[in-house]
């Protein structure tokens, strides 16, 4: 690993030659950057995608930290007490393009967006063999694009070309939380981390949304995209939201407006999820 000085050079220097490539394993995969000119889907390896990192300032609260995910090399996790003890060998993403004349205001803004314990690595991407380019052409180049939706799924004009199988890795800027950062939280029981993650609502939003959306945006990158941790996380959290469903009927009760339970302090909305996500990284 190159020493603290050579990869802080490499940070700084990183899409002055207009390179700047960012993956997007988490809500990057449906909620874009600004400023991107093209998006491949694709894949890392090397890694395990995981809902091990906690959320204070986006899915979660200070004192009620949501769950979000982030990468973890396959040589760490090895020695880890995961529940799911197998992962796939490719965590399949998006990577985005970022035009010279952007990078700045998009760093600056994915400083802000992936904090709360992420730090910047390097990897290189591979974008999946004939798979679309979108290319991405916006009316207004110094706006930043809201959340791509079913009524919604674009903000611009896109244009798909297709990409060659012998395409060559390229170099990605990933956002990822370290084992050593303080938010991480490892390995927890499945059936308590669903639950965790049902009862967790921070500024962005409730937690299970974070999760559902991540579940689907992987689908949509193709058949091989799929991701066992997140699509058992989804399938449990499901089943628990009918239980709760047939509990409340059974019971003949309603949560009113702001008594939902596991939040924490009050929540004050820092902007709108068009403005700030959670990490993703």
């Amino acid at each position: 690993m190159a020493d603290a000085a050579e990869h802080q050079k490499q940070v700084e220097e990183f899409g002055s030659k207009n390179d700047f490539w960012l993956f997007g394993y988490g809500s990057l995969i449906w909620k874009p950057p600004p400023h991107y000119d093209q998006r491949i889907p694709g894949y890392i390896e090397g890694y395990v995608r995981r809902f091990w990192q906690a959320s204070e300032d986006h899915r979660g609260t200070p004192s009620a930290p949501g769950r979000v995910v982030t990468l973890i090399t396959r040589e760490h996790w090895s020695t880890l007490p995961d529940p799911h003890p197998t992962a796939p060998s490719r965590v399949w993403g998006v990577a985005y393009h970022i035009p010279t004349q952007h990078v700045n205001e998009v760093r600056n803004y994915l400083d802000i967006r992936e904090i709360n314990g992420y730090s910047i690595q390097f990897t290189p991407f591979h974008p999946t063999p004939s798979s679309p380019i979108s290319t991405h052409i916006t009316s207004d180049p110094t706006s930043f694009p809201p959340s791509p939706s079913p009524n919604n799924p674009s903000t611009g004009i896109q244009i798909s070309t297709t990409i060659s199988a012998a395409a060559v890795p390229i170099t990605c800027l990933v956002y990822i939380g370290l084992p050593s950062n303080p938010q991480f939280a490892g390995p927890q029981d499945v059936d308590d981390l669903a639950k965790h993650i049902l009862r967790s609502k921070g500024p962005s939003g409730e937690n299970r949304e974070y999760l559902f959306l991540l579940e689907r945006g992987l689908q949509e990158l193709g058949s091989e995209s799929s991701d066992e941790h997140v699509r058992d996380l989804a399938a449990r959290c499901r089943e628990l939201e009918r239980d709760e469903e047939v509990e409340r009927g059974v019971e003949g009760m309603t949560v009113g407006d702001g008594e939902e339970e596991g939040i924490g302090e009050p929540l004050h909305r820092a902007g709108t999820t068009e403005e700030i996500e959670e990490v993703e990284k």
